[in-house]
């Protein structure tokens, strides 16, 4: 430490020597002018031209007088200048100079404490990739990660019905004697996701991989990530990129592996990979996805860290009723406005049949229709949701509070 601060030091007194140098206009050659060193290389070319015969004594001698009567002239202009420049305004910018270069060398020194690491090396591009990859080689792995979200209760489980608990209860046991039950498994992981129990889906959705051996999908691959990453709260540990990579494997453009690849690259001290994975996937998505708010609130941080100069598109405007449509609406009578809102609960449904939609999205039409009373369509909507939500465990779950509230699902 005592050689940094001798070296920084030393550094220093060289700079401030050279800027004074500079500034007080002592640099080498600066108290020459140059009309006096024109006459000189005249002297030094009538040396030259009487050596070569060009011209004789007599004549080399009236011009050397000629060329040193203009040596004395220029020599009594330069100093008459010097002594002109050497009373007050010349030592009150002296002063100033001095000022300034120790201000911006005092100034370097205070920064580089506010900001400086001292003693800490250069962190080349390199060192910080192999940095990261020593993170990801060596990050904790998903039961070190489960034990650590279970003491700090980051999960919740949401409320369920006695029912429900009995029958999930029922289905544990029963695979415990029969654990290569393929539907079993499959209905076990979607029940314990809907109950918030993600490390018990995890296992049984781990068991619906290795049942279906080479006819797994990368879906299956997709689901069990998401659970194991849920499991942890969030984090993607060493067993959910191994899912994760499976899943890229047989699928590359699955939009949920590619989010939480970025993830999984983001916490690993990679900012650039989840920049490149993250800036595609944000422009390929629609607003509602859900993958899309969380890349929206992180992207530009990223790309900060990334070195790449990015700016946010505008967010696309929610889907739902305008304004002069709210305002309409308050001015109908209860009829019509029940009227209106049983068109756009048709049209929602319309779309969601059509062009499928997020998780909230089916839950809004679930919910909508149960407020209508209308169960029986209700209960179409929550199993159409299913279907088009199968191996999204967490976004049935949404769907599933919502078919709960409307009467239609234990």
């Amino acid at each position: 430490m005592t050689l940094f601060w001798i070296v920084v030091f030393g550094m220093t007194g060289l700079v401030a020597a050279w800027m004074l140098a500079r500034l007080l206009g002592r640099t080498t050659g600066a108290g020459v002018a140059p009309d006096l060193l024109v006459y000189r290389h005249q002297l030094s070319e009538i040396e030259r031209d009487l050596a070569r015969g060009i011209i004789d004594q007599g004549e080399a001698g009236r011009l050397r007088t000629e060329v040193s009567r203009r040596v004395l002239e220029a020599d009594r202009v330069a100093r008459l200048s010097d002594g002109k420049a050497a009373g007050q305004p010349s030592a009150w910018m002296n002063r100033l100079a001095v000022a300034v270069v120790l201000g911006l060398l005092g100034g370097a020194v205070w920064l580089y404490l506010q900001i400086g690491a001292v003693g800490y090396g250069d962190l080349g591009l390199d060192r910080r990739i192999a940095s990261a990859e020593a993170l990801r080689a060596n990050r904790p792995s998903q039961a070190s990660a489960e034990a650590d979200v279970a003491g700090s209760a980051v999960l919740t489980t949401p409320t369920a019905d006695p029912k429900l608990l009995a029958l999930v209860a029922e289905l544990r046991a029963k695979l415990a004697d029969r654990p290569d039950d393929l539907q079993g498994q499959t209905l076990l992981a979607e029940n314990e996701a809907g109950l918030g129990n993600y490390a018990a889906a995890a296992l049984a959705q781990g068991r619906v991989v290795a049942i279906k051996g080479a006819a797994v999908t990368a879906r299956d691959h997709a689901v069990l990530a998401e659970l194991l990453i849920l499991a942890a709260g969030g984090y993607v540990s060493p067993e959910a990129e191994r899912a994760l990579t499976e899943t890229l494997r047989r699928d590359p453009a699955n939009p949920a592996a590619r989010f939480y690849s970025g993830l999984m690259f983001g916490q690993t001290g990679r900012p650039d990979l989840a920049f490149r994975l993250w800036r595609p996937l944000l422009e390929a998505s629609g607003p509602d996805d859900p993958w899309v708010a969380p890349i929206r609130a992180n992207l530009e941080n990223l790309a900060a860290l990334a070195g790449v100069d990015y700016q946010l598109p505008p967010l696309a405007e929610p889907k739902g009723p305008t304004a002069e449509q709210v305002r309409q609406s308050a001015e109908m009578s209860a009829d019509e406005r029940t009227a209106m809102i049983g068109g756009m609960v048709e049209g929602l449904s319309a779309r969601l049949e059509s062009e499928g939609g997020t998780a909230e999205e089916w839950a809004q039409l679930i919910k909508a229709y149960g407020v209508l009373g209308k169960a029986d369509l209700a209960g179409k909507a929550w199993a159409d949701a299913q279907k088009a939500l199968t191996g999204k465990p967490a976004d049935l779950a949404i769907a599933r509070q919502a078919a709960s509230e409307a009467g239609i699902a234990p």
